[in-house]
């Protein structure tokens, strides 16, 4: 069985290649999808994938894969989000991020979404979701209190996705009287930043693997 993986902006290829032997294609794009499935590969997985600056991938050209026989593995990003729209027509779904859209915990595509480098396709602004993650778990270390961490969360959202990242949002933060002082949790930041965003990607892979392995 062969697999294609869509990826490199929430894990790189070099890092998912260590886990998963299979070709790797950039975050999908709209028609990507058909045109894998056209080469004769038995499971796509979709990891990353644009939003906003090109066509996203179609809910029909996945639909038409799995209707090929094809399996269809999301998570993380762009994955969690067709996984959760399609799972009722046979896409499998992982990862907490594809759960939390499934169960309508998050609903905005700018929940997951990033700044890329056109090049490298490596991430250069920060996702709301792990932001959350890691206010939620400076909260429970007693870094910030609830309503220091609900209200950075409302800053996070009034920021545009490009412009996301732990240092802008603690600035204003600072700047609108929310924290005394920076220091504490930028260091927490810094050091302890959550990152479930990976953590799905390598869910991801690790799924395709065992499909791949098991066929089922």
């Amino acid at each position: 069985m062969r697999a294609v993986i869509f990826a490199g902006t929430s894990i790189s290829h070099e890092d998912s290649k260590a886990i998963l032997d299979a070709v790797y294609l950039p975050p999908v794009a709209r028609g990507d999808v058909d045109k894998v499935a056209g080469q004769g590969y038995d499971v796509i997985g979709i990891i990353d994938g644009v939003f906003f600056d090109r066509a996203a991938v179609a809910h029909k050209e996945i639909i038409r894969a799995i209707k090929k026989g094809i399996k269809v593995v999301g998570g993380c990003s762009m994955g969690a989000l067709r996984a959760s729209e399609l799972d009722s027509h046979g896409m499998t779904g992982v990862g907490r991020i594809y759960g939390w859209y499934r169960d309508g915990i998050i609903e905005a595509d700018d929940e997951v979404a990033v700044t890329t480098n056109p090049e490298t396709f490596e991430q250069v602004s920060t996702p709301l979701v792990n932001i959350r993650e890691t206010f939620r778990a400076a909260l429970d270390e007693g870094i910030i209190d609830s309503g220091t961490c609900e209200g950075l969360i409302r800053i996070t959202k009034s920021i545009h996705y490009p412009q996301r990242s732990y240092l802008g949002i603690i600035k204003k933060a600072v700047e609108g009287g929310l924290l005394e002082d920076r220091e504490p949790l930028l260091e927490y930041c810094r050091n302890n930043a959550s990152d479930v965003k990976r953590e799905d990607a390598v869910l991801v892979l690790q799924k395709v693997k065992e499909i791949l392995e098991t066929g089922e």
